[in-house]
């Protein structure tokens, strides 16, 4: 079988799935015993023509997929895959490109330098801003703390790429209370430990006390780093990043944002006013495969001082081919990766395909399909909306008659998943179990939120009163 014909029948698997989605299910159809039968069996002694490999794979993966990329997803803070996106994905890996050195894949590092310029303009951060497209948001956050440890601590002369934590100044880090773990866990991966942590308060959305804040710093010395969140992951809420910037410049400390998805506001007219200040930290963390819409693995991490993260992420040798200061760019300067996929690529075919406008009209319409949801459900008896819908984000709480407010919501969760018209997560939220509905793909469609109600309603046992 040629190549040709091989691609072009995997081709076609592909767009039956997508084609498909519309009207599946959204979790899946197979429990872990099935898909061990029907994946799993003993390692193959001999080779298996590719046409057989990709059609059983195909079929015995079937029933284990969620439907994520589909208009009816809303389970965590999962964005869709624009068509774009999906095909420039599919040509990073045909093209199987090495992107940590320019020498390695020339367009690669163009492409990626490009997107970089774009994706910071896009999120309003300043000119000139390093930046690192790697996996996710967890190794943002990690290429972006790990700038921030060496900038800290540059500056009361300690080299931490050189002499290590052994022995350095202790570091400060104040956090929200509501923070996101994946800070936690970049704070253990570079040698802090979450006992350096100081989680300071947060209000009733999960916003960081900006006053609390200021005293917890004047109360301390030495190097400190303040990690605030645009976009709580259970109620979209930014933190006051403007008040958290003047406080953490007044202290000297460096200010991280985690923006998962929530610093995507900036690039919506109707939304930036959540993140202003935002420009003004030293690093920030942001995914790509959340509210652009790119397939995974996709995150980027941006710090103001590109000589921190030059100096916390370069690395040379002399058996490799690297550019000059002020020519080509490495990738590998700039994140903790040397063999790396291409990851610029998507990201520059769905800005292309988007535009600045695209992308506004595709978080304003995330985030009204997330009012709609609210709006709608707060009508019914027993429903209660917890957060403020700001952003993508709705809360709910599922009462009942004998009081286990807790079962009763856990309960009409499970109920949601099973009937598959929509699938939705739990989380609990300040002591209480509730409904998690994450907005943030843009195949949802006003019919597929209605559709997704009237599964909510059922499951709850509710109608909606007019």
């Amino acid at each position: 079988m040629t190549i040709r014909a091989l691609l072009d029948e995997t081709a076609g698997l592909a767009a039956d799935y997508l084609e498909a989605l519309p009207e599946r299910p959204v979790g899946w159809l197979a429990d872990v015993d099935e898909l061990r039968s029907s994946l799993g069996g003993p390692l193959p002694e001999a080779p298996t023509d590719a046409r057989e490999v990709i059609a059983d794979l195909a079929a015995g993966a079937q029933p284990g997929l969620v439907a994520s990329p589909g208009g009816r997803y809303f389970g965590f803070v999962i964005g869709g895959t624009e068509p774009a996106a999906v095909a420039a994905d599919w040509l990073t890996s045909t093209w199987d490109q090495n992107a940590g050195l320019y020498v390695c894949c020339p367009a690669s590092a163009v492409v990626e330098e490009v997107a970089g310029v774009w994706l910071a303009e896009l999120l309003g951060l300043p000119a000139g801003v390093g930046f690192g497209l790697v996996t996710g948001c967890q190794m943002a956050h990690v290429t972006a703390l790990a700038a921030a440890r060496h900038g800290v601590l540059s500056r009361v002369g300690w080299d931490v790429g050189e002499r290590g934590l052994i022995g350095a100044p202790a570091v400060r880090v104040l956090a929200g209370a509501e923070r996101h773990i994946t800070v936690d866990r970049a704070l253990r991966l570079l040698g802090f430990g979450t006992a350096c942590i100081t989680a300071i308060d947060a209000d009733e959305q999960g916003r960081m006390c900006p006053g609390a804040l200021r005293d917890t710093l004047a109360a301390g010395e030495g190097p400190a780093i303040v990690c605030a969140q645009a976009g709580n992951v259970n109620t979209g809420a930014c933190d006051a990043l403007d008040e958290i910037a003047d406080i953490a410049a007044d202290a000297g400390a460096w200010l991280h944002i985690d923006g998962a998805f929530g610093l995507w506001a900036a690039a919506s007219p109707a939304h930036r006013h959540l993140v202003a200040g935002a420009e003004r930290a030293d690093s920030w963390a942001v995914d790509a495969h959340k509210w652009l819409n790119v397939p995974y693995d996709n995150g980027i991490a941006f710090c103001a001082h590109p000589e921190a993260q030059q100096a916390a992420m370069g690395v040379r040798a002399s058996y490799l081919i690297q550019a000059d200061p002020g020519g080509p760019r490495d990738a590998l300067e700039w994140n903790p990766e040397f063999s790396r996929r291409a990851r610029g690529f998507p990201v520059y075919a769905a800005i292309r395909s988007l535009g600045r406008s695209g992308i506004a009209e595709l978080i304003e319409r995330c985030c009204a399909h997330a009012r709609r949801f609210a709006d709608a459900l707060s009508e019914a008896p027993g429903i209660e909306v917890l957060n403020d819908v700001v952003l993508n984000q709705v809360l709910l709480r599922f009462s009942s008659e004998d009081g286990n407010h807790d079962a009763h919501t856990d309960a009409v969760i499970e109920a949601i998943q099973r009937d598959g018209t929509c699938w939705l997560s739990g989380t609990t939220w300040q002591g209480v179990r509730a409904m998690r509905i994450s907005v943030s793909s843009h195949a949802t469609t006003t019919e597929d939120v209605d559709r997704s109600i009237e599964a909510i309603l059922r499951a709850a046992g509710a109608t909606v009163t007019r």
